[in-house]
């Protein structure tokens, strides 16, 4: 393989020095066998400027703190390898999110604020029983339930998404993700119409514009476009049950 020299321009602004506008910087490097941007960014922190601010974690694709614009894709820089990238490559952080300085933005405030918002912890009246035995769960809908799980709330599909560039309170396919978790838990004993008070509004399903880049970009493949479909059916009809009473 041919020894490259890449160029990364990625987008530098500390909001504590508002006087100062985002800017991009560009970096230069040479190219290794097998590196990711995971590894090109943290060269250029001990290497060239370690001023340079970006999240990282696990750097294995589990914990999604690296989520940020590459040539304009949402994904993750550990999952990123330098060979699937032209020479020149523009990093920029993920919208939506409160940005903290260059690539870095703050994801957990607006994952807390979604999970209130969509109430994502099991309703029941049942009294817990802490020496009871296990409920046993059938293997088919524990895989659906696990869909669900697998998302690492990265934001990627967040920053991707029309109407959340847009509409600061819109939930996202995470939010609509979530929702799907619990309405095929058996263990949740909300009614339709108390989903449809939580999620079946214009901030909510129906916000959804279809263009489906969440899909597109989630970059642990959840089926974010079934999970959306599956929970605006339901809240069609149950929007449609609460017209009529």
């Amino acid at each position: 393989m041919a020894v490259r020299e890449l160029t990364f321009r990625i987008m530098r602004y500390n909001p504590d020095e508002p006087e100062k506008k985002p800017h991009l910087q560009d970096f230069h490097l040479t190219e290794e066998p097998g590196m990711s941007l995971f590894v090109v960014l943290n060269k250029l922190r001990e290497e060239q400027d370690p001023t340079l601010r970006f999240d990282f974690v696990c750097r294995a694709s589990i914990c999604g703190s690296c989520g940020m614009l590459v040539n304009g894709k949402p994904t993750l820089a550990c999952k990123t390898l330098t060979k699937d990238l032209p020479p020149v490559t523009t990093l920029l952080p993920l919208p939506v999110f409160k940005l903290l300085g260059d690539l870095s933005v703050d994801t957990g405030v607006w994952f807390r604020d979604m999970s209130l918002r969509t109430e994502s912890w099991i309703h029941t009246d049942e009294t817990f029983v802490p020496d009871a035995p296990e409920v046993r769960m059938d293997n088919e809908l524990a895989l659906k339930i696990y869909e669900a799980e697998r998302c690492i709330e990265c934001g990627c599909c967040i920053g991707g998404c029309a109407t959340a560039n847009i509409k600061s309170d819109f939930i996202g396919a995470a939010g609509v993700n979530r929702v799907a978790r619990f309405m095929v838990d058996p263990r949740d004993k909300r009614t339709e119409r108390e989903y449809f008070d939580v999620v079946g509004t214009e901030d909510g399903v129906f916000g959804c514009i279809g263009l489906m880049a969440c899909d597109d970009n989630c970059p642990v493949g959840v089926p974010l476009r079934d999970q959306l479909a599956y929970v605006r059916r339901k809240m069609a009809v149950a929007g449609w049950h609460y017209q009529k009473v």
